[in-house]
């Protein structure tokens, strides 16, 4: 059927065809795939992006509200993070021995992180997250891990979840998953593996505010253990505060991962923490041809001034309370509260959608994703904000909820869904266990 979704997605319908015949699932991220935007009702291919704004290979153009899955904490293509990746280009990209870029960073970090003491950097989050559990391992001379939320897709993590093809058994009996906001089940982990425990890692804050204490229990019961803490602040960091949530919320781990708006783009991450744990790295094997690599650390150097110079966390705060604010207006004033939920933080608020009228989340969801891109809106639900979003471009984004929102709650009232639909509906990609 050629409808007018049809039409407006040709080039990605083409695109798509032309990567599946060499790319396992047309993408390297399942999060940028088909698995997450429905095929024919949505942009599954880019051709650029600048400021708030990005455009698709048919030349439609959306307010970004994904961001790169976090990772565009200033916004595209920004003159300064660009012109400092321009003046390193020229003298040099990897290097035959270290660069002084690379403890011009890590002093930046030290100096705006309150666990940081010394820095590694990796490429992305599941490096930092996967050097930081060996780190506690070696450290302690424990094997167990204590998890909660989501930590990338190496063996140690991605085994206790649902998508644990290809890890071996032994490797997923030494994870432990816990639930946030519940010490009670934290306990649980330590009593079923007594002295056994190596650290707990978790993301301080997602979609759920840490109720009143959790986080300073979650310390005191992990050292009491004599194990180490870990805050997975991948996302979190330079977000929620210039020193990330345990800035915020005033509780140190003795460990931190950092990474995605660190580099607005390229290609950096870190594991951060106590100098006496941090040494250890001396001896443990985390060693990369890229890890230095100066083109990623001159566009997180520029980054890291841009935040503090800028005041970059507060001002996404206070554009995230407008937001989170007004879309709570529409959620009463549409009655959908069955249906949607807002969640999250100020600078990364989420719209969660729950089943409903028979239906479930995805199918919901996926009608969402349709009518959001259709007004050249771009959201997974989740709204990463980044310094370029303006506020015209926050009313914009209500302006479309404004009207997606009944339609949403008609055609699951009425029992319509799948007649407006025009893809198949979105499933899950895996449950974390729990």
């Amino acid at each position: 059927m050629n409808t007018p979704l049809k039409k407006r997605y040709r080039q990605s319908a083409l695109l798509l065809r032309r990567a599946l015949e060499t790319i396992p699932l047309a993408s390297q991220t399942f999060s940028k795939s088909k698995v997450f935007y429905p095929e024919g009702a949505s942009p599954l291919f880019v051709e650029r992006a600048a400021g708030s704004r990005l455009w698709d290979v048919d030349g439609n153009e959306y307010i970004d509200f994904v961001s790169g899955l976090g990772a565009i904490l200033l916004g595209y293509n920004v003159a300064e993070v660009t012109e400092a990746v321009h003046r390193q280009l020229q003298n040099g990209v990897t290097f035959t021995l270290p660069h002084k870029l690379e403890m011009g960073v890590a002093e930046l970090l030290v100096d705006m992180i309150p666990c940081a003491e010394m820095v590694r950097f990796g490429k992305n989050g599941s490096d930092a997250t996967a050097a930081a559990i060996r780190l506690v391992r070696a450290f302690t001379g424990r094997d167990h891990i204590a998890v909660c939320g989501y930590h990338g897709w190496h063996d140690w993590y991605i085994g206790s979840t649902s998508r644990h093809l290809g890890v071996p058994q032994d490797v997923r009996a030494l994870t432990h998953t816990f639930s946030y906001n519940d010490t009670d089940s934290l306990a649980q982990v330590f009593s079923s593996h007594p002295n056994r425990i190596a650290a707990v890692i978790l993301e301080p804050v997602s979609s759920t505010p840490p109720r009143a204490g959790f986080l300073e229990e979650v310390r005191k019961m992990t050292h009491e253990q004599g194990a180490l803490l870990v805050f997975d602040e991948i996302v979190t960091g330079f977000r929620i505060a210039a020193g990330g949530a345990q800035e915020f919320f005033g509780v140190t781990p003795d460990l931190a991962t950092v990474g995605k708006g660190m580099g607005n783009g390229f290609p950096v991450s870190a594991v951060v923490g106590r100098a006496d744990i941090m040494r250890w790295m001396e001896d443990i094997f985390f060693s990369g041809t890229f890890g230095g690599e100066t083109i990623s650390l001159a566009a997180s150097k520029a980054v890291l001034e841009a935040v503090r110079r800028d005041k970059v966390p507060e001002m996404l705060r206070q554009r995230g309370e407008l937001l989170a604010g007004e879309l709570e207006s529409l959620l009463h004033k549409h009655r959908v509260r069955e249906i949607f939920r807002c969640n999250g933080y100020p600078a990364q608020t989420g719209l969660n959608v729950t089943d409903a009228g028979g239906y479930t989340a995805w199918e919901i969801r996926t009608l969402f994703m349709q009518e959001t891109c259709a007004r050249g809106i771009l959201t997974l639900g989740v709204h990463n904000l980044s310094y370029a979003h303006s506020d015209d471009d926050i009313m914009k984004l209500l302006n479309a909820y404004d009207e997606i929102l009944p339609l949403i709650r008609d055609a699951v009232r009425d029992r319509r869904l799948h007649e407006i639909l025009e893809a198949e509906p979105l499933k899950p990609l895996f449950q974390v266990r729990q």
